[in-house]
């Protein structure tokens, strides 16, 4: 079966079984298109809420589908892709947790969404790029500890100074190969055009962008800048998407290393499998992290 044909399988199947597809940006492009919502992680768990919808099928990694979940306790939650994780999100876990936060009595503990339902369930809010610098602005606890991205976490202490944000480790593995050579590399071989960067990479690259912002920003900004030429620091996948919506403008990747494996385990033949009840894994969350993580995302979309 061709990519059209598979496209108008799932589209019809989706339909007559009540799925909704959620497809994170860095979703490929064939995939976004079959989507119901399509957008970055604070947009999908939104959309989650307001999803008629019983089932939820998630096009992403793991913790997207947990955080779906989380905000859909009734719906079954379906994550396309079994092995599709999130390396940052496997860095922590609750009792490393638990030990940071004995060792610092005070601080609110702010969790990046790319984190597992266990570790939401010790922390105090969720924040995703989009709306980290935000609702850390909004707390009223001066002293942060942020986690588990360092480098999402020293971008949101420079946005925030008069909070004392605390980063232990963690990061994207895929943002964090980043490097200066990338960028002088990218601004030699495209020069005028404009760097858009998330905030993931290390600080040092996003010190030289000319934008900094979540996947739904960095969009944004280049479907809206005058510029016609942009280097987008981020997951390739959204040089390509923009490409298709943006015809008259030309997109270069920072660096061809700026892929995230698990995201692009998903394939259309999987999609199609999970819709039909052959594939895909159903996520379920332990009763007893199940409430506690819950609160620190809806603190964050009450925040955010």
């Amino acid at each position: 079966m061709n990519t059209a044909s598979l496209q108008e399988e799932i589209l019809r199947r989706k339909k007559e079984r009540g799925v909704a597809v959620l497809a994170h940006s860095y979703q490929a492009h064939e995939i976004c298109e079959i989507a119901d919502v399509t957008g970055d992680s604070f947009r999908l768990a939104q959309a989650a809420q307001d999803l008629p919808q019983e089932t939820i099928l998630l096009c992403g990694v793991r913790f997207m589908a947990e955080t779906a979940k989380l905000l859909n306790p009734a719906k079954r939650v379906l994550l396309s892709h079994p092995d599709a994780g999130c390396p940052m999100a496997d860095q922590w876990d609750g009792p490393m947790l638990r030990e940071a936060k004995a060792a610092f009595p005070g601080y609110a503990v702010v969790a990046y969404v790319n984190t597992t339902a266990e570790t939401k369930a010790e922390s105090d809010v969720c924040v995703t790029s989009s709306s980290a610098v935000a609702i850390v602005r909004k707390l009223p606890e001066r002293d942060i500890l942020f986690i588990p991205d360092c480098n999402l976490g020293a971008y949101v202490a420079s946005q925030v100074p008069e909070k004392n944000v605390k980063t232990l480790h963690g990061g994207c593995p895929t943002h964090a190969r980043m490097t200066l050579a990338d960028v002088r590399r990218a601004r030699e071989g495209h020069p005028g055009a404009e760097f858009l960067v998330h905030p993931e990479c290390p600080p040092a690259v996003v010190a030289c962008a000319d934008f900094v912002g979540s996947t739904a920003a960095i969009l944004k900004r280049a479907r809206e800048s005058t510029a016609r030429d942009f280097i987008i620091g981020t997951e390739n996948s959204i040089a390509e998407h923009l490409a298709y919506e943006c015809p008259g403008k030309n997109f270069h990747v920072l660096s061809k290393q700026l892929i995230c494996p698990n995201m692009k385990l998903t394939t259309l033949p999987d999609v199609l499998r999970a819709i039909e009840g052959k594939g895909g894994e159903e996520i379920a969350i332990p009763p007893e992290i199940e409430e506690p993580a819950r609160r620190s995302l809806e603190r964050m979309l009450e925040l955010g």
